[in-house]
């Protein structure tokens, strides 16, 4: 029997986070989308995000967002639309292909996350959900979205 090392904390949630982007990676692949736009798609599931809200959550320069946004909307996935509360700035919100792609791409992500973790006791799928929130949570706004 060959025993698995025992992962300390951090090497753990680095290899979590690794495990999480390969299956951001498969998914955005099988949608001809790249990983950071299949995680943009992703955020805009639940309805227009306003661009800072959208460094934040994605943990992009500005200027990077810009491009990402303008990559999607060219191959018509999105728009941007004026907020309404402050008309300088501008929300981000998915078009009728992009809404199509986006909850195809939302499903496959969090059925493949969901699949990695079905061997877990449920007892210890609490334990980690209410340890990453308290975790996300303590980091504030920029702790990102829900990403799936």
């Amino acid at each position: 029997m060959t025993r698995q090392p025992v992962l300390r904390f951090t090497d753990a949630l680095v290899r979590l986070a690794h495990l999480v982007q390969q299956v951001f990676a498969e998914v955005s692949k099988e949608h001809d989308l790249t990983p950071q736009q299949a995680q943009l798609l992703c955020l805009l599931v639940d309805g227009p995000v306003g661009m800072t809200d959208l460094t934040r959550s994605l943990h992009l320069e500005k200027s990077s967002l810009t491009g990402l946004v303008d990559r999607a909307a060219r191959r018509g996935l999105v728009a941007r639309t004026r907020d309404a509360r402050d008309r300088r700035a501008c929300r981000i919100e998915l078009s009728g292909d992009g809404r199509r792609v986006a909850v195809l791409a939302h499903e496959e992500v969090a059925r493949r996350l969901e699949a990695l973790a079905a061997e877990l006791p449920e007892e210890h799928k609490e334990l980690l959900v209410s340890a990453v929130g308290g975790m996300v949570s303590a980091r504030g706004p920029q702790g990102g979205g829900s990403g799936t």
